[in-house]
């Protein structure tokens, strides 16, 4: 079932998450997304959603200023010819809409085989920030903290270095 930002923001309640809720208008890049950030303690994130020509899915997660290429990104995940999920995908498996991928969708992912890579470069760092199921906030939390995310979504999850 779909969970809403208020949902997912009880639940990080429910499990003992601390964290941090700022509203700003909708972003639907990085670069916009960058123009909100003024304030908020904690490295930010850039989430790339991949299906590779094998129908595997994968959440990417790393720091919203590094730059990526894909096919050094796809050679360290064992993506074989990955190209970026369509909305309509990215909807039925994660539950958002482009602009508000995030780490925390992956409570709306059950059922749905979804390998998730968190770079080691990011998850060095005390306090994360990401969407909370949408592009009109960002919510702060100790990467310590999406890893017992993660546990409490029984998701699987990498950290690697990319």
């Amino acid at each position: 079932m779909l969970q809403t930002q208020e949902e997912l923001l009880n639940i990080l309640t429910q499990i003992n998450i601390d964290h941090t809720n700022h509203e700003h208008p909708a972003v639907y890049t990085v670069e916009e997304a960058d123009l909100q950030h003024g304030g908020i303690e904690g490295v930010h994130s850039k989430n790339l959603f991949f299906k590779d020509k094998k129908k595997n899915l994968f959440l990417v997660v790393t720091l919203s200023d590094k730059p990526i290429q894909i096919k050094e990104v796809a050679k360290k995940i064992g993506a074989k010819s990955p190209s970026f999920g369509k909305s309509d995908l990215l909807a039925q498996v994660l539950g958002v809409i482009p602009g508000a991928v995030t780490p925390f969708a992956v409570i709306n992912a059950a059922g749905h085989p979804l390998k998730v890579i968190l770079d080691e470069e990011m998850m060095e760092n005390d306090l994360l920030n990401f969407h909370p199921l949408v592009n009109t906030a960002t919510t702060t939390i100790a990467a310590k903290d999406l890893i017992k995310f993660f546990e409490h979504c029984n998701q699987e999850f990498e950290i690697i270095r990319l």
